[in-house]
């Protein structure tokens, strides 16, 4: 029997490949199916079966063209309702692969169709859970994303999963290996661990879900608390799980075009398509398209343009480093944006030397403004981080404007004011500094380095509070106010 967790780190995802006597499994793939395809031929394996854990909202799976491809069948677990051919899973079912079998276990909360597999090995032992969202190392998928007007509440769901783990996922042996869909930087869940699997015996000793003294209503209470409205693309990702998609071949023949700056040119204006720079924000700032929407691909580039990009059928070009253009746009797909339409070919570089015309963002040191408080700051600080992060401390002044919610949130800025643009590092206040850029707003300057230069500066700031100091109806007020 052979495990492997193969890790996406931009999304924060992992698929699994599991194989056993030349038969081999695959939970929650990417949307990119080559990967998978080599590693079957370097194994000498043949695909049997596409395990799905849920409808993911955070990604699109690779299910379908991987099907199709491979001829395996995919399963998923009761309640999973799809356009293509599929077979639904009962609780309580054993699949054989090779001579290990997986166990459905129907484990609803984080999504009614939500199943975990459990693994038992060659002398049926339970040797590993596949938990999908249902259990994340340190936390637990988050219950909001399912709720339906008038039927079915985060409350309700949240019940569920806690049925699901006491009933389902606890009784087992605690040396039963735990490996989730995701870890630290996904929005599926609140406060996930860095660590990508664990005992689900280290887990019921800490994580703070699978107390065992843990009141359902105590439960319900926590896991709900505290909760970010989800990014707009989540449902959006979710149907095309459902409904099936084009193929990520058809995606990458698209949009892996090279235009010169001419034909770049024109494909915006006649297509009104949308120019995503993907280099680094230091790059960007030093000059960039009139126009552009900066979204770095070295960080969390896919869940952010998931969040602020509200059509996936938009046309987008590209301003990509050099060689990274096909990582771009497969990074794009992975979210449902299959509409990329070119790059410009050679990158920045291509379009400067061919005069045509540049913008650039002005920015400051901790340092530089720490002076200019001093002397009384000519603009107003706004901090683009979440508001958990702002509550826990900020410069003194600022106002809170988080990145996730700008697009709700625009009348109140000012076009003739001058904004001072701070987040952690600098990669969130660049995206916000494009798109105030683009839509009109000419004062702006953004913080370098964002907070980490700012806490070890003269900047004056709030007396610093924990987070687990801040009272939930603090927080609670201050997500609903800017969300």
């Amino acid at each position: 029997m052979k495990i492997e967790q193969i890790y996406t780190g931009c999304l924060a995802e992992a698929a699994y490949y599991i194989e056993s006597e030349g038969e081999a499994v695959i939970i929650d793939p990417l949307r990119e199916t080559q990967p998978y395809l080599e590693q079957l031929e370097r194994e000498g394996a043949k695909l049997k079966y596409i395990f799905e854990t849920h409808f993911h909202a955070d990604f699109v799976s690779g299910h379908v063209d991987l099907a199709k491809k491979t001829g395996a069948t995919i399963v998923y677990g009761p309640n999973a309702k799809t356009e293509f051919a599929k077979v639904e899973a009962k609780d309580g079912q054993e699949i054989k692969l090779g001579n290990v079998t997986f166990t459905v276990l129907h484990t609803p909360g984080h999504t009614m169709e939500s199943t975990t597999y459990l693994l038992r090995d060659e002398n049926g032992k339970d040797h590993a859970l596949f938990t999908g969202d249902t259990l994340f190392i340190g936390d637990v998928g988050r219950p909001d994303l399912a709720q339906k007007a008038g039927s079915i509440t985060k409350e309700d769901l949240a019940g569920f999963l806690f049925d699901s783990l006491r009933n389902k996922i606890m009784p087992l042996a605690d040396e039963v290996l735990v490996y989730p869909a995701h870890g630290a930087g996904s929005a599926c869940g609140k406060n996930m661990s860095s660590e990508t699997w664990d005992t689900l015996g280290h887990q019921k000793e800490t994580n703070y879900a699978l107390r065992a003294d843990m009141t359902k209503q105590e439960f319900v209470q926590e896991v709900t608390a505290g909760l970010m409205p989800p990014p707009q693309y989540f449902a959006k990702n979710a149907a095309l799980n459902k409904q099936g998609y084009a193929s990520i071949d058809s995606v990458l023949e698209r949009g892996v075009v090279a235009l010169d700056p001419t034909q770049f040119e024109a494909i915006v204006e006649s297509e009104g398509a949308l120019i995503l720079d993907v280099r680094h924000q230091d790059d960007f700032k030093d000059g960039f398209i009139p126009g552009s929407i900066s979204i770095g691909i070295h960080d969390n580039f896919a869940p952010w343009v998931g969040a602020l990009i509200p059509d996936l059928m938009q046309p987008i070009v590209l301003v990509a480093p050099v060689g990274q253009e096909e990582e771009t746009v497969t990074r794009l797909a992975r979210v449902g944006y299959d509409n990329t339409v070119g790059y410009l070919d050679g990158g920045f570089e291509t379009w400067k030397k061919a005069g045509k015309e540049v913008d650039t963002i002005d920015s400051v040191t901790a340092e530089d403004l720490a002076h200019r408080m001093a002397k009384g700051l000519d603009g107003i600080v706004l901090d683009v981080r979440k508001p958990t992060e702002f509550l826990s401390q900020h410069i003194a002044g600022a106002t809170n404007f988080p990145l996730d919610y700008i697009n709700q949130n625009m009348n109140r800025l000012d076009h003739n004011e001058t904004y001072y643009l701070q987040c952690l590092g600098g990669y969130r206040s660049m995206i916000m500094a494009s798109i105030l850029r683009a839509r009109g707003i000419q004062n702006l300057v953004d913080i370098k380095e964002g907070w980490r230069a700012v806490e070890a500066s003269d900047v004056p700031k709030t007396e610093y509070a924990c987070p687990t100091t801040i009272s939930q109806e603090v927080i609670d007020a201050a997500i609903a106010e800017v969300a």
